[in-house]
């Protein structure tokens, strides 16, 4: 009934009574529909679950960008999301390589929502080529773990929201540089895809989350980022209590985040590049070290929970300026 006047037909002169005040009268209670939650519920994406999800990829295998058990991550992604009654696919295409041509397996799921803008929410789940017993814990376990654990939580709100994409995007890591044909190569595919398709106008903000588990959090936004969900990060960070674990970095990080800047999109990278044995080192990154020792499930909540303050932000926006074909 919200938002409808209360109309009466009349017939013989008399009012026919609504039929919910005639089960009133009958002393029943009338039964409404279940409340559409406005908004992500921050305080229900818990680090524990991120953590647990962690867990379970990395014993489910990764690897380098290419190989047969980057091809059985994907499964992996799928199958996953597919369990969390998420839509899920694969986009599969071929690029060359320092090492020739490679097969790449991008895993998209789609949660739709009543706002016609889209939010993407990116990680990779590819591994760095070259190193002796590398499981990848944190780069790149943590951001895929975060994005599962996110998954029930965006669906509660889905029919109010905007359309959420999560992405595990391959082929971040680069094998010898980064180039036009080496590292990046998932979110350059993306990007140009949502180029062809002329999806970018309705693109509201890709988030990547990359290196975010560490126990000991110190997550730098580089300066190659979208000033407006920067300034949308540190004010969520504010409101969580959490503002000083978050940092505007000194530098410009390449990362899966700067192909959609180049395609006009607004990005964001939350990444913790000092994740190391001491303050300010980063020497557990791309080692044997990056282990799931060295993760903390409330890492994951602090950035979980900021993610998700920041896309009920632009939900927000997006109902109150609507998006049209032509803006």
């Amino acid at each position: 009934m919200r938002g409808k006047g209360l109309s009466l037909r009349r017939s013989g002169g008399w009012a026919l009574i609504p039929v919910f005040l005639l089960m009133a009268s009958c002393g029943r209670q009338e039964v409404m529909a279940p409340a559409i939650k406005a908004d992500y519920q921050v305080s229900e994406f818990k680090g524990s679950d991120a953590f647990t999800e962690v867990d379970h990829f990395l014993k489910s295998g990764s690897g380098v960008a290419g190989s047969p058990a980057a091809g059985k991550a994907a499964d992996y992604l799928v199958r996953r999301l597919q369990e969390m009654d998420v839509s899920a696919s694969m986009d599969t295409f071929e690029e060359a390589t320092p090492d020739g041509v490679k097969t790449f397996r991008n895993v998209i799921g789609v949660i739709p929502g009543f706002q016609k803008r889209i939010i993407i929410l990116g990680a990779h789940y590819d591994l760095k080529s070259g190193i002796d017993s590398f499981v990848g814990a944190n780069d790149s376990g943590s951001g895929v773990g975060l994005l599962l654990a996110m998954a029930p939580v965006l669906k509660a709100a889905s029919a109010a929201g905007n359309e959420v994409w999560l992405v595990f995007l391959d082929g971040e890591e680069c094998r010898v540089n980064y180039g036009p044909n080496d590292g990046l190569h998932g979110s350059r595919h993306l990007a140009g895809k949502l180029v062809a398709e002329g999806r970018v106008p309705k693109v509201q903000a890709f988030i990547l989350v990359d290196m975010i588990g560490d126990r000991d959090l110190n997550v730098t936004l580089p300066r190659n980022s979208d000033p407006a969900l920067m300034a949308a990060v540190f004010k969520a960070a504010a409101a969580a209590g959490t503002r000083a674990v978050f940092a505007l970095s000194d530098y410009t990080i390449l990362d899966d985040h700067q192909p959609f800047l180049d395609k006009g999109i607004p990005a964001v990278d939350l990444i913790d590049f000092q994740y190391g044995s001491a303050p300010h080192l980063n020497d557990y990154w791309h080692t044997a070290n990056d282990t799931l020792d060295k993760l903390s499930a409330n890492s994951l909540e602090i950035v979980g929970q900021v993610v998700l303050r920041v896309m009920n932000d632009l939900s927000a926006q997006s109902r109150s300026v609507p998006f049209k074909a032509d803006n």
